[in-house]
């Protein structure tokens, strides 16, 4: 496959088809854990992880799998990753897992998991399907991380609150705070806070795309040579 084809679906799982902003999968989870960056970036983490291991493992056996059971033995790799994912986190990172709870399970339902195993895994070869699951998992993981910091900052006055449960003692002192006199805004780190803030990220992600669009076009009307139909 030609660079420019990595390239492309680079672009489309951080930004052009980011399952979050553009597709709306795994919006479950979305809204629950990202009351902090913190707990957006672990669970982006474990699901990108999956991802990845799962799009490997179905791109490998694609030629071996017929078309009558696919589906249910996509879902068999994938919680089977699942599993072993939260065997990990209860291991090695425990207070992140119990803070997490039910939705690390939960991933094995993520339509954005299947999705792509299904959609491209399943059709193209390991190293694209490679690709395919960083670019979707690290966009994924980004928006999760993005409203957890917005919804902590907003709503405690602090970001980086629990780093210690991700990334040990050496992030004892990363943690950021306005204080003990911010009053916080409650309605951030609720539900409600997650949709509206989500609203605001895709609100965004239109404003800067239309920006894109228009600039492309004027761009490609001032280099068409004279004469030439627009």
């Amino acid at each position: 496959m030609a660079d420019i084809e990595y390239r492309r679906i680079t672009l489309d799982g951080l930004w052009h088809n980011n399952q979050a902003l553009v597709a709306l999968l795994g919006l479950c989870p979305l809204m629950a854990v990202t009351n902090t960056l913190v707990n957006g970036l672990g669970l982006g983490l474990a699901t990108t992880a999956v991802l990845l291991m799962s799009n490997l493992s179905v791109s490998g056996i694609r030629h071996w799998v017929r078309a009558e059971v696919r589906l249910p033995v996509f879902v068999m790799i994938i919680a089977s990753f699942v599993t072993a994912v939260e065997l990990l986190m209860n291991a090695y990172f425990h207070e992140l897992y119990k803070i997490l709870g039910i939705f690390i399970p939960l991933i094995v339902t993520n339509c954005a998991i299947i999705g792509r195993a299904e959609a491209f895994a399943s059709r193209n070869p390991i190293s694209a399907s490679a690709v395919d699951a960083l670019s979707i998992g690290v966009g994924f993981t980004l928006v999760l991380s993005v409203l957890g910091g917005l919804r902590e900052f907003i709503g405690q006055g602090t970001l980086f609150a629990g780093a210690p449960l991700l990334f040990g003692d050496i992030a004892s002192s990363w943690e950021l705070s306005l204080g003990e006199e911010y009053p916080g805004v409650l309605l951030a780190i609720l539900p409600p806070g997650a949709f509206i803030g989500l609203g605001f990220l895709i609100a965004l992600k239109n404003i800067i795309d239309k920006r894109l669009s228009s600039r492309a076009v004027e761009v490609t009307a001032a280099t068409a040579p004279a004469g030439a139909p627009s």
